[in-house]
Order: structure tokens, then C-alpha cells, then sequence
């Protein structure tokens, strides 16, 4: 899967699920000072992303990595990981 994909996917989600418009959104955004969201919002969109894309965060290896996740970009990387251990 590209990161083109990714990104339009998790994009898609994004807007449907928190009602963000579509060009607010760059690999430079904020997920939480610029999208607004809480941490409520990840729990909802890491349910999302595991329909989505097909695999399942496991919160004892990766807590870290999820923590570490500020910008768009590193989401993007953090699923495209995810899709490349399956």
C-alpha cells in the first residue's frame, strides 16, 4: 500500500468521523492543537484505523509509538508500520 493511499484513507476517516474538512488536512498538521482532537477522539480513531486497515494496536508494544504521534505525517508512518508487520 502507498503512503498516497494511507494517507487518503486515514484522511477519509478523519473528516467522516471528527467532521474536519478535507483541506485542513496536511502531513504538517497538529492532530491535536490544529485538528482538535482529545484523547477520546484517539481512542475512537484507533478503532477506526484497525477496521480500516486491518490490524490491531497492541498497547504493551505499542504505547510509545502512539504517544510519540503530534503530527498527521507520523500517524501516517505509524499505520504504514503497522500494515508492513502484518
Amino acid at each position: 500500500m502507498t503512503e498516497q493511499t494511507i494517507a487518503q484513507r486515514t484522511n477519509n476517516i478523519l473528516v467522516e468521523l471528527f467532521e474536519l474538512e478535507g483541506e485542513e488536512l496536511t502531513p504538517e498538521s497538529s492532530l491535536y492543537e490544529e485538528l482538535g482532537l482529545d484523547s477520546l477522539d484517539s481512542v475512537d480513531l484507533i478503532v477506526a484505523l484497525e477496521k480500516e486497515f486491518g490490524f490491531k494496536v497492541v498497547r504493551s508494544v505499542d504505547e510509545e509509538k502512539i504517544r510519540a504521534i503530534r503530527l498527521l505525517k507520523d500517524l501516517y508512518g505509524f499505520i504504514e508500520e503497522k500494515i508492513n508487520q502484518g
